[in-house]
């Protein structure tokens, strides 16, 4: 135990501060790029629209579902060995993906990535939060959300620009000289190892529950309206309830549920981040197809409207996170959250004719709102409890992240098949692409309001 508590006094902050933040700026770059990419690689492989959509949810949805079982490997065996290995796992699929001849392969590859980026995210917050004391916890995770948000803002922009004059595929490939700069710095700076919860057991049925449970919600929620899709969503259902029993009976559950049942502000702080990012994560995926579609923009030019959104969340996101560190987070979050439901309100009018000054425009309000949610809502769910639950807190974080981008990329695919089916979209099924379009975002403004009321409500932290 002594040299476990010497290592992390020892710990270089600023070294760590700089790793995680460079490492967590990758996996949003890439998410960004990838949905500038869509329609080539929807070209490349005559691929419909929940094919695509498949392109990027995948990902997303082995993020959700390895997110919290990572967590608690890595408070068990060291969150710096998961994390660094989650960087190999990552690199090595950006490039399989990248080698990819059909949509299948690429999307079983992205799954791969989705894992190795599980890895990252279950860790990289917890990390930090191990390092920095909690007046300075504040302003780190505004930092590492700044990064974030500069991945999402240069992912539209540089994945424009690499679609558009050197293909999708070095949107993947770009990954890998990137990765060879970060795994040396790795070994060479992360120093210290964390592993508050070292000696105790992994609760490997409740994980494979766990799992389970959410590729049924998720893929029958995606099914849906086929009576398959029904019967998948209510056995998720049905394993949600077995998972809790299963978990609040077991010694060393993967998931203590007591955080969410004796911490309101833990509980009610991740159902604010599921809303939020639920009501948000489809938007760029919407935006995209939109502006090259129906408005005829090339990847640069798409790219070069989109990045509005994500320069206002880096611009402002360790503002806020230092604002939190000051005054109520819930307080930063829920006007946060109350710009992001304005933002989306202004999309419900989209049309083929609405001017890109307008686009824009919303897109600044969303990021704006978004920003002043983000780092406050991370700030007081990882305040909010003791530090050997750092990991399992900031998988959980992340893992209410990767559901909520995985029910509204769910959300879109349904309204997508509903309104166009399972067709190439070309011109003559833009009307039906853009009255799906305006009902996903009617859809997501009103999820925010009630996210609204859910953040006011989570309690004082301080």
């Amino acid at each position: 135990m002594k040299s476990q508590v010497s290592r992390e006094v020892t710990a270089d902050k600023g070294s760590i501060l700089f790793i995680t933040t460079l490492v967590v700026f990758l996996t949003p770059f890439m998410s960004a790029s990838v949905n500038i990419a869509l329609p080539s690689i929807g070209r490349e492989f005559a691929a419909d629209a929940v094919e695509l959509s498949w392109v990027a949810t995948s990902f997303i949805l082995a993020a959700a579902i390895f997110l919290v079982p990572l967590g608690r490997i890595a408070d068990i065996h060291g969150r710096r060995r998961v994390f660094t290995y989650g960087i190999f796992v990552y690199m090595l699929a950006s490039l399989l993906s990248a080698m990819s001849n059909s949509a299948l392969t690429l999307i079983a590859f992205r799954v791969v990535q989705g894992i190795g980026s599980a890895m990252i995210a279950g860790t990289s917050v917890a990390i930090l939060t191990s390092v920095f004391p909690a007046g300075e916890r504040g302003r780190a995770l505004g930092i590492n959300v700044a990064a974030v948000y500069s991945g999402l803002s240069l992912g539209p922009f540089l994945g424009g620009l690499l679609t558009q004059y050197l293909g999708w595929r070095s949107i993947f490939l770009i990954n890998v000289p990137l990765g060879l700069v970060i795994i040396p710095l790795t070994f060479l700076k992360l120093k210290g190892e964390w592993a508050e919860a070292r000696g105790e057991k992994f609760d490997l049925a409740g994980s494979a529950v766990y799992s389970l449970t959410l590729i049924a919600v998720m893929y029958g929620f995606t099914l849906l309206p086929d009576l398959a899709g029904a019967w998948l969503f209510l056995a998720g259902v049905l394993g949600v309830f077995v998972f809790i029993k299963w978990e609040t009976a077991t010694k060393s559950p993967v998931f203590d549920l007591t955080l969410f049942r004796h911490n309101v502000v833990f509980a009610l702080s991740n159902v604010a981040a599921l809303v939020n990012y639920s009501a948000t994560a489809g938007v760029g995926f919407l935006l995209s197809l939109y502006l090259q579609y129906a408005k005829g923009l090339d990847p640069e030019g798409a790219g070069l409207v989109l990045v509005s959104q994500p320069i206002m969340m880096a611009i402002f996101s360790p503002l806020a996170g230092r604002l939190s560190d000051r005054i109520e987070p819930r307080i930063v979050a829920s006007l946060g959250m109350a710009f992001t439901a304005i933002g989306l309100f202004m999309f419900v009018v989209l049309d083929a004719s609405t001017s890109l000054a307008y686009i824009i425009a919303s897109l600044v309000i969303l990021g704006f709102g978004f920003a002043l949610f983000s780092s406050p809502n991370t700030n007081a769910v990882m305040s909010s409890v003791e530090r050997r639950y750092y990991g399992v807190a900031s998988g959980t974080l992340a893992t209410m992240r990767s559901i909520g981008q995985m029910l509204s990329m769910g959300i879109v695919m349904l309204i997508l098949t509903l309104y166009v089916g399972r067709v190439e979209i070309t011109p003559e099924f833009y009307p039906q692409f853009m009255a799906s379009t305006r009902t996903a975002f009617t859809v997501f403004a009103v999820l925010c309001c009630g996210g609204i009321f859910a953040s006011l409500a989570r309690g004082k932290l301080r």
